[in-house]
């Protein structure tokens, strides 16, 4: 049975007045169980507090909207309180308990990959609160709460009964909330819409890499991850992870085709892409994108912290490294097209500006 790779949209899973939290579903999307990736958004609306909370799954979080705070707190350490805003990105290892908090008027939405192979149910991040209705107080009985904690039975009833939202609330406007320190972001977060671009093309497109060098506990998430900005009309080169790896995209903005290329040259997707899309390209498989008008960008997490690719188009492309000869008697040509065929886009790179 053939795997669908159509692309697919989040669906609610659950969120009340304070935002919602959204997730793809394995079932329709069997590349996540196939690969072992979970994707999943958090939306907040304005004093929207998503509950502390740890995860089964290590994962790399992106703001795509909004600003707020973020509290982290890695295993043994205290906690960092931070400053998050569109184009953030940050890395989760396993064992880190976060809460967010959105202050202002613009919803704060964050996207969530990650690898589930350790996780409860492979292709889904499982999420253990540590308060509200469904939090791990309410599990336990009372005596066992007075004893761990050291309170009276007032005190132990009010922690396992007083908070009655689940995953998300909505905070009266007058609670204060932790202030986000500077300090606390050295390492934790990478803005990648104005860090140093890795590939910058001209007319064409850019992109910007996350790996341990400008974000080290990817390390410890074992994914890399980059954000890629095509400009209108512009192509990025077909290409594929030549170390194994599996690259899950989400669509960030703009409008696309794409194309996908399998085993035995059968091209086993063909679509337009959309902002709010998933999407995830078999091993090997070799990817192509060509930006609607307005431009097309994405971001990306491959199952390896340093990934590597192999591209077939571009002045880096793997043709420009095979012998002429060889070429000529692989495409079955005479030796004029090969030459001709060699002399293109002998200055770009990865990306290509739109035809003149």
């Amino acid at each position: 049975m053939e795997l669908d790779l159509s692309p697919k949209l989040a669906k609610k899973v659950y969120g009340d007045d304070g935002g919602s939290y959204y997730a793809w579903c394995p079932n329709e999307l069997p590349m996540l169980r196939e690969g072992n990736i979970g994707a999943a958004k958090l939306a907040l609306e304005k004093n929207g507090f998503a509950l502390p909370r740890y995860s089964d799954s290590s994962m790399v979080a992106y703001v795509l909207q909004g600003a707020g705070v973020a509290g982290i707190i890695l295993p043994e350490s205290e906690e960092k309180v931070i400053a998050i805003k569109k184009g953030d990105a940050i890395a989760l290892p396993f064992g880190v308990i976060t809460w967010w908090y959105n202050k202002e008027d613009t919803e704060l939405v964050v996207l969530f990959m990650g690898d589930t192979s350790k996780g409860h149910k492979p292709g889904q991040f499982t999420d253990f609160f540590l308060t509200g209705s469904n939090g791990i107080f309410t599990g336990f009985t009372t005596d066992f709460v007075k004893r761990a904690w050291d309170v009276d039975d007032d005190i132990a009833k009010a922690l396992i009964g007083n908070q009655k939202g689940k995953g998300i609330v909505k905070l009266d406007a007058n609670v204060k909330m932790p202030e986000p320190k500077p300090d606390h972001r050295k390492g934790m977060a990478l803005n990648c819409e104005e860090a140093p671009l890795d590939t910058d093309i001209k007319n064409a497109g850019n992109v910007v890499l996350l790996n341990t060098q400008n974000l080290p506990f990817v390390g410890q998430v074992g994914v890399g991850a980059d954000l890629v900005r095509l400009e209108g009309n512009a192509m990025c080169s077909p290409g594929f992870s030549c170390d194994s790896a599996l690259q899950v995209t989400y669509i960030v903005k703009g409008s696309g085709r794409l194309q996908v290329v399998g085993v035995d040259g059968k091209r086993v997707l063909e679509t337009i892409v959309k902002a709010g899309n998933l999407l995830i390209v078999p091993r090997f498989f070799v990817v192509s994108k060509i930006a609607d008008p307005g431009g097309l960008s994405w971001f990306s997490i491959i199952t390896t912290p340093n990934p590597m690719f192999t591209h077939l188009a571009g002045s880096i492309g793997a043709w420009k490294a095979i012998s002429p000869e060889v070429l000529q008697a692989a495409f079955k040509v005479p030796a004029e097209t090969e030459k001709l065929f060699r002399s293109k886009r002998t200055n770009d790179a990865i990306f290509f500006p739109p035809p003149n």
